[in-house]
């Protein structure tokens, strides 16, 4: 798999998520077999640029190269900025999104939104790679709603103008994440795009990730929520796809240690009273499918501190029978 010049061992990649993909997590999915991870969404006002929020989206501070930055927006001019501003702050490949379903981001005609003005965004990708030197790199859904799936169509005008890499979800703005994805729109755009392609939507275990890619074609694959608490997804997935054999699932004193470096490090990131509050998603995801996890999971969103925080985790770890929890 490359992209521009970067060239990857893997073929397993993070798939940006607003209020997710912080460095803290990249981080840690890197260290657990990601090939790349993409940034969460930045806005390309430059009104917002230096407010704290878009500061710490915009971090990668001993982040592995190459380093992938998501700008989102939907004036041409406005995202040519976004990528010479990232560019100059470090940012070795400017993503643009084209696949956010959230409505607050497609009423601004941005995200998914972009997918019904193919001019539009024929303009906004020139604009973005006449700006920088960098590969740009483009992520999409097939299309405004089930009726109209033009991925294919975007897929030419991504290649057309030099997109490095495209990356697709197999569901519509309209289906959101509703549903199950579906990847035979991405077979079709294979035959369009001849760079990398990166297959994304419902691929949450090796097996499913080596069928979408002997389904599609692509390159490799986009992990989004299928991540989340499972970080470790990304090394099961690149050792079936390398030997065709699968990984056992971590053993309790692992999931521990990857769970606690995950919260500490949020804890660090954002300051403590901030870090508390959002290493709350992460321990709902963790926790899931655990004995006693609904127990464990209203206490720990009780913690009024960090070392509270942590030390509830490793009391929830204690409980565990150590069978159930491998």
């Amino acid at each position: 798999m490359q992209i521009g010049p970067h060239r990857f061992r893997g073929q397993v990649v993070l798939a940006p998520m607003a209020g997710v993909t912080d460095l803290p997590f990249r981080l840690l999915c890197r260290r657990l077999g990601a090939a790349m991870a993409v940034s969460e969404m930045l806005t390309a006002n430059p009104e917002l640029q230096d407010s704290r929020k878009t500061r710490l989206r915009a971090e990668h501070a001993g982040e592995p190269e190459p380093r992938s930055i998501q700008i989102a927006g939907a004036d041409p001019a406005m995202l040519a900025r976004a990528a010479r501003h990232n560019v100059a702050h470090g940012a070795q490949i400017i993503d643009i999104n084209m696949g956010c379903p959230a409505k607050k981001v497609c009423n601004r005609l941005a995200g998914s939104a972009l997918l019904a003005e193919p001019g539009l965004v024929r303009d906004i990708l020139q604009a973005v790679i006449e700006a920088v030197a960098v590969p740009v790199t483009l992520k999409i859904r097939t299309g405004p709603d089930p009726d109209h799936r033009n991925a294919v169509d975007i897929a030419r005008i991504a290649d057309d103008c030099g997109i490095q890499a495209l990356a697709v979800h197999g569901r519509t703005r309209a289906e959101a994440y509703r549903g199950e994805a579906e990847h035979q729109t991405l077979r079709e755009v294979r035959q369009v795009f001849p760079r990398t392609l990166l297959a994304n939507g419902d691929i949450n275990s090796a097996g499913r990730a080596a069928q979408v890619l002997a389904t599609t074609g692509a390159d490799g694959v986009m992990i989004g929520r299928g991540a989340q608490g499972r970080p470790w997804i990304f090394r099961e997935i690149q050792h079936f796809l390398d030997t065709g054999e699968y990984l056992p699932t971590p053993a309790q004193d692992e999931i521990e240690r990857h769970f606690l470096d995950h919260v500490q490090a949020l804890h660090g990131f954002y300051g403590e009273r901030q870090g508390l509050r959002i290493a709350r998603k992460h321990i709902g995801w963790y926790l899931a499918g655990q004995p006693g996890a609904e127990s464990s999971r209203r206490q720990l969103m009780r913690a009024q501190s960090g070392a509270e925080q942590l030390a509830q985790i490793r009391a929830h770890f204690a409980r565990l029978p150590r069978a159930e929890a491998a």
